[in-house]
């Protein structure tokens, strides 16, 4: 039992540094599209102050309206008050975006959190992970996931739902087995392990056409 125990811990300590190194590869992909969009402000202002010296008032207008749209492109859409939870986050919504998933988040960190940057991040990019594949299994415009934070008296309160195919997913043995293979599995340890050993409490739930995960995490004072 303590070989095998020893086994399986490598193994998932294996899958979670490659899933660190995605989360990251994620995040600075994101933030190398908002510096190069920074690099090229100057750019952007000379060209406008040029039309404007013109006095081509559509020209400006057809400039400005193409910068909105690559701005929207690569500006954050969440901010939680959390640099590790924002880059998380807008990194899979980006990621669920290109895989045609539309994404719903109310997210609010509004205090410095007693848990990790690391254990964060294992716990919002599991959970992201997982309903994003969950997702992908249904037509595109049914694909939808929700996802809500926020600060329940002095505990952080964690919810992701994604729309789900085949309706109410059964347990087995109590839990509520993986279709997405080993890797899956590891995910879903990794996240309890890490509850349980921050002392929080996790449930998840599956009703017809939705599966929910939802964690409370003790926060002590910082």
């Amino acid at each position: 039992m303590g070989l095998f125990s020893k086994k399986t811990e490598k193994r998932m300590a294996a899958y979670q540094q490659e899933l660190l190194k995605t989360h990251y590869r994620e995040v600075e992909t994101m933030y190398r599209e908002m510096r190069g969009w920074r690099h090229d402000f100057r750019n952007h202002i000379q060209l406008l102050q040029t039309y404007a010296q013109k006095g081509d008032l559509e020209a400006i207008k057809s400039y400005l309206t193409e910068l909105e749209g690559d701005l929207k492109r690569v500006e954050p859409a969440v901010k939680t008050g959390n640099s590790m939870a924002d880059a998380i986050l807008n990194s899979k919504i980006s990621l669920a975006k290109a895989k045609g998933i539309a994404v719903r988040a109310d997210a609010h960190i509004p205090v410095t959190l007693s848990i990790s940057d690391l254990d964060l991040c294992v716990l919002l990019g599991n959970l992201f992970d997982n309903a994003i594949e969950a997702s992908q299994k249904l037509p595109e415009e049914e694909r939808m996931i929700r996802i809500y934070m926020d600060m329940k008296g002095s505990q952080l309160y964690i919810s992701f739902t994604n729309l789900a195919a085949g309706g109410k997913q059964k347990k087995v043995g109590g839990r509520f087995s993986s279709t997405k293979g080993e890797g899956h599995g590891f995910g879903l340890a990794r996240i309890d392990s890490v509850v349980e050993r921050l002392g929080g409490y996790l449930t998840r739930a599956s009703e017809e056409g939705a599966f929910t995960t939802e964690v409370l995490l003790p926060q002590e004072p910082v």
